[in-house]
């Protein structure tokens, strides 16, 4: 024990204090850690187990102290380089890709991407972008296994790529879990905003396909075409089926619609895609459109399609092709041998500025080619297209979000996906902003439309996303404005060279002729009449449709040849039109009525007659009504003349009476009666009253003028309205014939029966079929039949071959005439419609009316209508006038001789006179020559007469020198009276007063009277 002495133990101690105080501290780092997860919690325990079972002695450590020791140091090193690890990828943003590095398409853009990259790690010192880029050709589902691994274990924080919608739909479902951005560049179909769809990290950097409809449709309409057949690979999970509803909708609000949708196999499921695309095209042999439309489909599809399609002369005259951006976009690095097959086609591709103003493209264009070209020597063309461009702007998305990120000091997903959504600048694909999660279509730049010619193309148009006008005139960079048309620049070169816009239809051809239809058993012989005997076709098929239609071709002949051939078909107008709607004959000519039912199954041309249903009857004479006398004129005329003649009465009176006429005196009853006797018998015979005055005679040649006009107007009207015939009033109208249980006749090929029984309610028992227009009058005059009920068109023929017999009564109701009819969506339709147009402007169809329905005198037959104030204004304004001006020339000289009669007073002082003291006095001076002042009188005057006797004598000339009184001035009204009576009357002399002056105080100017005076 004495080794072991209290220094020595004290020393162990102090050791083993020591070693175990550096374990402890030990420990605390690995517990540490441990906390950190840096290292397992049984790697810890089993080091510590192992220290206590073998204890060391104080003067050397255990072995598994040693390596508990120098582990516990490895790990804080590891920790420590764990620390500056993590300080380094806070500044780094990890980029997931998803892209299919085979196609043309995927090289494209992962080249842009890794240059946008590098450019902004060369750019930034403070941040850095990681890319890690997946090949992806797989099934539908590997997208989203793909995305879910690059989330999970690579830890991306941004998925750009995806080479569909339906595979970047399907990424976004793994980046909402986890908050991760995903930047689709393929493009959608879907109209709606992505975050609408539920996919709020889901972002669209492609255009939507529905702009790419629109201006398809654009085109369709600028063109005429009426129906298209839409191709496209089938992507074996629904994809195409919004893009044909797209269509459909964006066509039928343009007229148009899709007569066959053809889906091709997707390229890779086939090991014969050549026979695979002809068994494919054989089924449209069966159809007559000719404008074939490419929603969807891959590089190499495309090119077996367009291959096939010139074998199988798909691509002829009269074609029309539309390509979208899935395939124009390649123009540029497709194999010219490839290009030649699609010559003619029309194609739509995105919009993006390459001019040398343009730095920032040329920048990217140089770098892009030469690592294109060093990446992909197999490829011929290095320069990048659409694709390209949107990649490198999906990098520049995600670095300015980045940017802001940094500066708002906060890095999580929900602010990274808010930065990228609220985007707003200018890319090399055009305006990057987004509305919902989609690029906004109001900001993108036009689509340029292209056509392909040989083994290139040529832009046409751009077209813009206006709703009203959505075609520019002019294409190129500088022109791809707002300003826009209706129609293509052009010029267009079209499959086969053709010179004029393709019908987009199957036209006829002399092996192929056009098939028509015409009604062999006609009851109206005229329009359409087929002689079975003869052997020309011009003999053999005659009428009035057979000539219209001939020259209708006559004016189509001058743009392309219309071989046809005619079909006579036996059955019902209703029978030929369905055999047109189910294509058994390309079209149908004859008298045809435009219905509605009808329009539905056929394309109809516009009418080259009217048509409408009206009742035929038997004639007979109306029966003469007691006010027919009156209905020869209006009652605006009747009262017109009656007041013209009450005017001129009066005038005749006035200009009578005062000239003395001995006719027009007497009592006032008398001389009424005088003038209206005299007034109203000129109307029927010469009057016997004599005429003093030249006035008078002037306003009498005028009256009697008139009244030759009238009474041989009024004559003329009345016979012809007694003359002419009218409806049997025993039958009025449909309902009468109703009531009656009356038998009508129809044509029984025609609609007419079943018009008259599901409209009119007419029992099919009352209704007699008559195939014959001649066998009419037979019906009518054995008493089968009360009334016939035909077409207009036919009833006009009916009542001009028997006019005497029969009339027609006002139409029943209005269809819409008689055309020809052709398939749906037919062109010829259109050019038909326009050839009748012009036949018809150029009084073409009226000769050929008058040629095949003439009229004969006597069944011609006027309709007389009442004559109305506008037939005879210019003859009362005539009469009005003259009266009117003769009138005043008498008043005129009335005032100059009551001028005369004042002045000859030398007592009367005018100008002491009241205006209507004056016209009180010019009243009594018509009444009675001359006026009396208060005591004086005439001695030859008699006292005042009573009302019957209130008659006028002329007056003689009075001068101032020969009154009594004169010196005497009139104060007032009641200062003087007139007294004449009859004893006073003296006769007319046979001179005229001579010629009086006038002073100036009573009229202010002077006139030349005495020619006037010696001329009336």
């Amino acid at each position: 024990m004495e080794g072991n002495s209290p220094a020595r133990i004290d020393l162990r101690s102090k050791k083993e204090t020591s070693y175990w105080g550096f374990e402890m501290n030990i420990l605390l780092v690995n517990l540490y850690l441990f906390k950190l997860r840096r290292i397992s919690f049984k790697a810890l325990i089993a080091c510590w187990l192992l220290r206590a079972e073998m204890p060391s002695p104080l003067n050397s450590p255990t072995p598994c102290f040693i390596y508990f020791s120098l582990t516990s140091i490895l790990l804080i090193v590891c920790h420590l380089g764990y620390i500056t690890g993590t300080a380094v990828d806070d500044n780094s943003t990890i980029i997931g890709a998803i892209i299919d590095a085979n196609s043309r398409k995927g090289k494209e853009e992962i080249t842009a991407i890794k240059i946008a990259v590098d450019k902004f790690n060369n750019n930034s010192k403070n941040h850095k972008l990681s890319l890690i880029s997946r090949n992806f050709t797989g099934e539908l589902y590997g997208a989203a296994l793909t995305a879910e691994e690059l989330i999970k274990e690579k830890k991306v924080q941004v998925i750009v790529g995806m080479d569909t919608w339906q595979q970047a739909a399907l990424a976004a479902e793994i980046g909402n879990q986890a908050q991760v951005p995903v930047l689709s560049l393929a493009a959608a179909a879907s109209v709606r905003p992505s975050r609408q769809l539920g996919r709020s990290t889901l972002i669209q950097m492609g255009t939507n396909v529905s702009e790419q409809i629109r201006c398809i449709a654009a085109i369709v309409h600028s063109y005429h075409w009426r129906r298209v057949i839409a191709i496209y690979e089938d992507d074996a999970y629904g994809g195409n089926a919004e893009m044909l509803t797209i269509l459909s909708e964006a066509l039928q609000r343009v007229g148009s619609e899709i007569e066959y949708h053809l889906p091709l196999p997707p390229i890779s499921s086939l090991s014969d895609p050549r026979g695979a695309v002809h068994q494919e095209l054989l089924k449209l042999l069966s159809t007559q459109s000719r404008v074939f439309i490419v929603l969807q489909s891959s590089l190499p599809m495309a090119t077996q399609l367009f291959q096939e399609a010139r074998r199988m002369d798909f691509m002829g005259k009269d074609s029309a092709w539309i390509i979208t951006d899935s395939i124009s976009s390649f123009l540029d690095s497709m194999d010219t041998s490839v290009i030649s097959y699609m010559e003619g086609a029309l194609g739509i591709k995105s919009y993006y500025s390459q001019s040398k103003s343009n730095r920032p493209f040329q920048e990217f264009s140089a770098q892009f080619q030469k690592n294109f070209k060093s990446e992909y020597p197999e490829e011929d063309n290095a320069q990048p297209g659409i694709h390209a461009l949107r990649a490198y702007d999906s990098i520049a998305v995600i670095t300015r979000a980045l940017e802001r990120l940094a500066s708002d000091d906060t890095n999580t997903p929900k602010m990274l996906l808010k930065n990228i959504l609220s985007s707003n600048f200018s890319g090399l694909s055009g305006n990057i902003i987004f509305e919902g999660g989609d690029l906004s279509n109001s900001n993108s730049l036009p689509f340029r439309i292209i056509n392909v010619v040989r083994t290139n193309y040529k832009e046409l148009d751009c077209w813009t996303q206006d709703l009203d006008n959505p075609l520019n005139r002019e294409g190129g960079d500088k022109n791809c404005g707002r300003n826009t048309t209706k129609v293509l620049d052009g010029p267009v070169i079209w499959p086969g060279y053709l010179k004029r816009v393709p019908k987009g239809w199957e036209m006829p051809t002399v092996a192929k002729p056009l098939k028509i239809g015409i009604p062999a058993n006609t009851t109206f012989k005229n329009y359409v009449k087929v002689d079975v005997d003869q052997i020309e076709p011009e003999k053999k098929y005659t009428g009035f449709c057979i000539d219209i239609f001939h020259e209708v071709l006559k004016i189509l002949e001058q743009n392309y040849s219309l071989p046809y051939e005619f079909h006579p078909v036996v059955g019902t107008y209703d029978e030929l039109v369905d055999c047109v709607y189910n294509k058994t004959y390309d079209a149908v000519v004859g008298d045809v009525t435009i219905l509605a039912t009808r329009s539905k199954k056929v394309e109809f041309t516009v009418p080259y007659a009217e048509s409408g249903l009206v009742i035929v009857q038997v004639t007979s004479e109306e029966p003469h009504k007691a006010w027919m006398f009156l209905k020869t004129f209006t009652w605006e005329t009747w009262v017109v003349t009656g007041a013209l003649l009450i005017y001129t009465m009066f005038i005749v009176w006035v200009l009578e009476y005062q000239s003395n006429n001995p006719a027009f005196r007497g009592p006032w009853r008398s001389q009424l009666g005088t003038a209206l006797w005299f007034t109203f018998s000129s109307l029927f015979f010469a009057h016997r009253e004599t005429i003093r005055s030249n006035i008078t005679r002037v306003v009498i040649v005028v009256w009697l003028f008139v009244v030759f006009v009238l009474t041989s107007s009024y004559t003329a009207s009345l016979s012809s309205m007694l003359t002419v015939q009218r409806l049997d009033s025993n039958v009025m109208d449909i309902e009468w014939l109703k009531a009656t249980r009356s038998v009508v006749g129809c044509n029984g090929a025609s609609f007419v029966r079943q018009y008259l029984e599901n409209v009119f309610n007419f029992e099919g028992a009352h209704i007699k079929n008559i195939c014959n227009q001649n066998q009419y009058h037979g019906e009518f005059q054995s008493g089968n039949i009360s009334a016939a009920v035909l077409g207009l068109p036919h009833a006009k023929i009916l009542t001009s071959q028997f006019c005497k017999n029969y009339t027609a009564g006002q139409p029943l109701n209005r269809f819409g005439g008689l055309g020809f009819a052709f398939q749906k969506g037919s062109p010829l339709a259109t050019d038909v419609s326009e050839a009748i147009l012009t036949i018809s402007e150029k009084r073409i169809l009226k000769e050929l009316e008058d040629k095949w329905f003439p009229r004969s005198a006597e069944c011609s037959a006027t309709t007389n209508d009442e004559l109305s104030l506008g037939n005879f204004w210019a003859l009362y304004l005539l009469c009005g006038a003259t009266s009117t001006l003769c009138f005043l020339l008498f008043f005129l000289r009335l005032l100059i001789d009551f001028k005369r009669h004042q002045a000859s007073r030398s007592d009367a002082n005018p100008s002491d006179e009241s205006v209507w003291m004056k016209t009180v006095q010019l009243v009594h001076f018509f009444h009675n020559g001359q006026t009396e002042f208060p005591n004086e009188r005439l001695s030859n005057l008699s006292p005042h007469p009573t009302g019957d006797e209130w008659i006028s004598t002329r007056w003689p000339t009075v001068s101032r020198f020969d009154t009594h009184g004169a010196s005497g001035r009139l104060s007032s009204y009641s200062d003087y009276e007139l007294k004449v009576t009859s004893s006073d009357v003296l006769e007319p002399p046979e001179t005229c007063p001579p010629t009086i002056a006038f002073q100036a105080s009573w009229i202010p100017w002077t006139l030349p009277l005495s020619p006037i005076w010696k001329g009336l």
